[in-house]
This record gives C-alpha cells, structure tokens and sequence, in this order.
C-alpha cells in the first residue's frame, strides 16, 4: 500500500490529501502538524477553514484512509510520498526583506525528513515557493542523506478558495516537475501515478523542476496583472463618465482575452498574489533584471493605489471627513465564499478609515471577530507565520466593533462600503437599511455587486467602483 504524508494541515495540504484519498482508496494519507489545535480542529465536527463541499470529503474518508495527526516523524518515516505544505511567507527582515521568501519553515521540515527517514522518499513541494527551492532543499536532503535516495518534485497548486474543491477533483492541469534523470523521471511517474485516479492524462503535464516552480509564480502573476490592468481602467471610467462593466463585457468577448478576472474592485487580496509577485520581482533583481522587476511591481502599486482611491473617495464624498462617523463594513474575507482574510483588501480599507477616526461596524459571514481585530492590528506580513508564532491576541481596535448581521451594522450608519461579494449583500432590504441610517446616506460598492440605479431612487448616494459618477461625488476631488 503506498502510503502519502503531508506536511501541513492548512488551506492547501488538508483539501488536496482530502481529494487524494477519496479518489483514491488504495492509498493509505496522513495529513501532520505541530499544532495540536488545528490538527484537533481536523479531527472535529467543525473544520479549521471553510470551503465548499470540504466537510463531506473528510467526513467520507477521515478513520478510514485519511488520518489527521500531530505525530509528525512516525508519519514521515512510514511514508513513500511525502508533500511539504508548510508556510513561505515573505521575510520581514534582512537579505531581501520585504521581498523575497522566508524558506526557515521548509528547511526545518527538510532536516527533519532527514533525520526520521529511514528508506526512500519522494519529497513534493506543495506550497509555493521561490525558483530553486528545490535545489536548496535537495542538498540539505543529500548532506543529511545517510545513504538514503531522495527525490525532489515540484507539485504547484492552482486551487482558488471557495472552489477548491471543485478545483481539486476536476483540474485544468495538474504540474508535475522533476528532475530529467532516470531516477527523476520514476519518481514523476509515481506523482503522475496518483493524480491518474481521477485526472485525464492529458491533464497532467510533466516540466523539469524550475520549470514547474516559475509557472506557479507567473500564473498568479498574470492574474493579478489582469485585475490591476481592469482596475486602472476603471479609475479612467470614472474620469470620463465610461461603464467599467461595458468595458469589460466589450473586451471580454474578444477569445484572446476573455471574460475571466475582469471584474473591477477594491483589490485583489488572497494568500499568494502579492507574495508570489514579490517573489517574482525578488528573483528578477537577484539576476539583475531590473525592468522585469519594475514591470511586476508595478501591479501591486496599481493594487495599492486602487486602495486608498477608494478610502479618499469615501472621505472625501463624506464632506471631507469620517472622524466620529459610524461607517458600517459589509464584507471582511478577501472574496466570497471563504473565510479567508489573508491580504484582503478591506484591511487596508479599514485602517485608512480607521486613521481618519472613523467608527467601523464590520459584519462578514465567515470571519470571527477575532480574526478581524487581529488582521487590523497585525503588521503587514505577521499573518503568514503559524499562528503559535503570530503576536499574541492584540490588543482590540477599539473603534471596531464586530456584529452578526447586515442590518446590525448599518444601523445610524453615515456610510456603507461593501468590501466583499458574498451574495447575500444583493438581496438585502435596503430601504430598510436607508430608514435607519444617518442621512444624507452613502453606500460605497467596491465589488459592484448592488443595482445603483435602484439604491438611488431609495434616496441613497451611491458610489460603485468605475461607474459613471453620482452628481453629488463630481464636485469631490477623487484623490485628496
């Protein structure tokens, strides 16, 4: 029986070996992590991240051929497979600072490979990490090897949250990268192996290994591009009285282009965009290309700047000033259909407001107020870290107050800002939310997701992210 261990239980490692051992229930699947929290959480009723369908995977499987469990080493020593799906966030300090990845998480799990393993192993790096992360890892494996043969394979994940599951069962592509020795090509075939389960052949495409680590890196990459580049268009639309969405619609239809990840909205958000471009630009400077590297940031400022025009819109349209203003927050997860807040763009969102001295009444239907008082207080890259390692609980935004329902939070209200598109947010009572709100009443829509037109006849000031402009918001200057 051949038998699969993952290290890491989080938003990659607990979803993909989940899939892996319902399609395939020859293989016997360990999923381990030090935190005895989350791997309890695992094992529970009540699983550590949501994502559609997730819960039925596990419940399938879980005691049969899926375990969950804190006994890292005896795992790792049993396993023929083993992925590695630990944390890679961006260092903070130091050489490349701000930049480049922070790998201290991969090498430590690398030397303890090393240590426990007693036969041959096939090592996968799941999460996304830097070009040549696999070199590295490979010769601390080799020094420590005590005559133990390794092989090192770059599976990337191409999941998005609130469809991973989806994703998972039905892939574009499923990459494999290996190296082109024959030792590296039958390790390939026994990753490929496990995926033909249930992937088309055709599906499955084998690169070498730098090859495989890039293409993560550029996929993201070119997403992200695609929402900066809608992004500054709809900056342009509100300058000349264009539709955002009718851009899009138009340019959509082109098949070179096509429709997808053409919405215009407050920001892109999410675990790996910003990191994985940060990443990009680090390794472009490391050989020296710096007009590559300048290329790549320039769509994180693009994301920044689509930020703050939208806090300075807020502001300004506000009569200039927020300070003591109730303004509700309707949506906190960096999209819907998760309760993800990595890098989400309502936390920039909110601490521009909160700077302002806004009051912020925030309701989101997955995120706990825990998570929420966290992220605004966190420092820019603490979230990527384990949590034993992040600050402990910060001290509460006090301005933040953190309710159950739309209706809660909009309640004397000056503002409303949708932040996510949870669907729930177009079928709300909004006369109601106008008769209990301050007047004049604004509703900020950065996901465009409300009908304007008919806020507006309720009697709201509506501003919508690239649409033609409210006649009240022409005469505020757009950037303070």
């Amino acid at each position: 029986m051949v038998k699969i261990c993952c290290i890491g239980a989080g938003y990659v490692g607990g979803p993909t070996m989940a899939v892996i051992a319902l399609k395939c229930p020859s293989i016997e699947v360990a999923v381990v992590d030090i935190s005895v929290a989350r791997i309890t959480a695992w094992n529970s009723d009540q699983l550590p991240i949501y994502e559609p369908g997730l819960d039925e995977v596990v419940k399938q499987c879980r005691g049969k051929n899926l375990f969950f469990s804190t006994n890292v080493e005896k795992h790792v020593s049993e396993a023929d497979i083993i992925f590695v799906s630990v944390n890679t966030p961006t260092k903070t300090r130091g050489l490349g600072a701000g930049k480049a990845a922070d790998l201290t998480y991969w090498e430590s799990a690398a030397r303890m490979i090393a240590d426990v393993s007693k036969s041959d192993k096939i090592v996968v790096e799941k999460s996304t990490v830097p070009v040549k992360t696999a070199e590295a890892i490979e010769k601390i494996l080799t020094h420590n090897s005590k005559g133990i043969n390794y092989q090192i394979l770059s599976n990337p994940e191409f999941l998005a949250e609130g469809t991973a599951i989806e994703d998972l069962f039905s892939p574009d592509r499923v990459l494999i990268g290996g190296r082109e020795t024959p030792d590296g090509q039958r390790a390939i075939k026994a990753l490929k192996d496990v995926y033909a389960h249930w992937v088309p052949e055709d599906r499955i495409i084998c690169t070498n290994l730098w090859s495989a680590e890039l293409s993560k890196l550029a996929a993201n990459a070119f997403l992200a591009q695609r929402i900066s580049s809608v992004n500054a268009m709809s900056a342009l639309c509100e300058a000349t009285g264009a539709d955002v969405s009718q851009v899009s619609h138009a340019i959509g239809k082109d098949t070179r282009i096509g429709p997808k990840f053409l919405n215009s909205s407050v920001g892109f958000g999410g675990s790996c965009f910003q990191k994985d471009i940060l990443n990009l630009v680090y390794i472009c400077e490391c050989n020296s290309l710096t007009e590559v590297a300048n290329y790549w940031k320039q769509v994180i400022k693009v994301n920044d700047y689509q930020k703050s025009r939208f806090v300075n819109r807020v502001v300004s349209s506000m009569f200039n000033t927020v300070s003591g203003k109730k303004i509700a927050i309707l949506g906190f997860a960096f999209k819907k259909d998760t309760g993800d807040t990595r890098e989400t763009p309502a936390i920039d969102v909110c601490n521009g407001l909160l700077g302002d001295k806004a009051w912020l009444s925030i309701y989101d239907p997955q995120v706990t107020e825990d998570q929420i008082q966290r992220d605004l207080a966190m420092k820019k890259f603490d979230w990527d870290h384990p949590v034993h390692l992040q600050p402990m609980s910060p001290t509460s935004v006090k301005q933040v107050t953190v309710v159950w329902d739309a209706y809660e939070a909009t309640k004397n209200a000056h503002g409303l800002c949708i932040l996510t598109e949870w669907d729930e947010f177009k079928s709300l009572d909004f006369q109601r939310i106008f008769d209990n709100m301050q007047k004049p009443a604004f509703v900020f829509d950065g996901r465009n997701v409300v009908n304007a037109d008919k806020l507006r006849e309720i009697g709201f000031i509506v501003y919508s992210i690239g649409k033609p402009l409210d006649p009240w918001l022409k005469d505020m200057p757009a950037m303070a």
